[in-house]
């Protein structure tokens, strides 16, 4: 059944009622036609609950605007959704990326994810490419989709609206990776679901890493709203050591847009329920509204937060991801990269929640507590203990790096 507007509705009685689905839900196909943004088409989701969100098609099928009841949930960064083609991989020494950061949902990957680094390319077998120098967060979020489908599909009187794509990283004498996505939501839902898989369709062992960088802004994010999630141990910080408590600005609770704010970023070691999941939160007590992500500990076994507080780019990102914040050769010395043989493929999900409500914040802290208590310290010391993630694929001997 459908829940809309205080009713419950099976499909015949939604029809009876609207003779369009789009009256009142949808998954609508448009193109962004000024500026940095022209070209780029998008698709626009209406679940009819007040949750509205945009998929950039041709920017990995990544998650844009969204916003619930009119309030905004996204980061919009001054970037805006820049079209890929403007985009210069390897410029400003690699961090030209960072021209290109913008929304809710930035997939980094599917090769590399973290800051610029070179790392050996031996696996390729081709001699004019000994080592591969990768860009900030990777080339994925800035590849267009090729487009599968898009629509919505009743299951008996359950309504699914879905967008589904396939991005391709490939390079001759490089990898092959594609990167196929399905995006659902229900109609009368306040819940986002993004379900990955990342497949080798190259003959070559290739490495594979992923991230995903989840922006939350203004008005979800203001002074006062609190980061919670099952925190086992502060693993690393950035800015540890004589700056620790410099900007006064701890892990927990958000302070308001500063000027000269220095970015903060946190690794964290989570604690997962019973089915594996971990869930963790953003709620702003003041408007009594959250969005709680719910992830695999298997899939994605470490997490950072990224504080970036600064006036006119105030952001909050949660960060999941397949590998260490130490980057790719740390990754591989401790033979925790992901390698992909010819047809492997790793499955990733995500579960973008709304909370509406005191009760819905109160039930989420609830759950959340329920799996691991954090630390009460706004400050609490890293303890730079890295846990060992394993050797992590059946690599053929000698492509590692090592």
């Amino acid at each position: 059944m459908v829940e809309l507007y205080g009713q419950t509705l099976s499909r015949r009685q939604l029809a009876e009622r609207a003779g369009s689905l789009s009256q009142v839900a949808g998954v609508r196909l448009m193109t962004l036609s000024d500026g940095v943004e022209r070209g780029v088409r998008i698709l626009e989701f209406r679940t009819g609950s007040g949750l509205r969100f945009t998929v950039l098609v041709d920017r990995a099928m990544d998650i844009g605007d969204c916003d619930y009841k009119g309030l905004g949930i996204a980061w919009n960064s001054p970037t805006g959704f820049r079209n890929p083609a403007l985009h210069e991989y390897e410029g400003e020494g690699g961090l030209a990326w960072a021209r290109s950061f913008s929304g809710l949902l930035v997939t980094c990957g599917l090769d590399h994810i973290l800051g610029p680094e070179e790392v050996s390319a031996a696996h390729f077998n081709y001699p004019g490419k000994q080592t591969i120098r990768h860009s900030l967060h990777g080339r994925v979020g800035n590849i267009p989709a090729r487009l599968v489908g898009y629509g919505e599909s009743w299951f008996e009187d359950r309504c699914v609206l879905w967008a589904e794509g396939v991005v391709q990283q490939a390079a001759v004498f490089g990898e092959n990776l594609h990167l196929v996505r399905r995006i659902e939501a229900d109609v009368g839902g306040d819940e986002i679901r993004v379900t990955d898989r990342v497949i080798n369709q190259g003959f070559m062992p290739t490495p594979h890493m992923l991230f995903y960088h989840i922006n939350v802004s203004y008005p979800l994010l203001d002074a006062g709203t609190r980061y919670l999630a099952p925190i086992e141990d502060v693993v690393w910080a950035s800015h540890a050591g004589a700056d620790f408590r410099k900007q006064e600005a701890g892990y927990r609770t958000a302070v308001a847009p500063r000027q000269a704010f220095r970015e903060q970023v946190w690794q964290h070691a989570m604690a997962a329920d019973t089915a594996g999941r971990v869930p963790v939160a953003v709620m702003n007590d003041r408007l009594q509204l959250g969005l709680e992500i719910e992830t695999v500990r298997e899939q994605l076994p470490c997490a950072y937060v990224w504080q970036n507080y600064q006036a006119g780019q105030y952001a909050l990102g949660i960060e999941p991801s397949t590998n260490h914040v130490l980057g790719e050769n740390f990754a591989r010395e401790r033979d925790e990269i992901v390698w992909l043989s010819h047809g492997d493929e790793r499955p990733y999900s995500l579960t973008f929640r709304i909370l509406d409500g005191r009760g819905a914040l109160e039930a989420a802290q609830s759950r959340i507590a329920s799996v691991a208590t954090a630390p009460d310290a706004d400050f609490p010391e890293p303890s730079n203990v890295f846990p060992m993630l394993g050797r992590r694929a059946d690599a053929t001997p000698g492509t590692s790096s090592r």
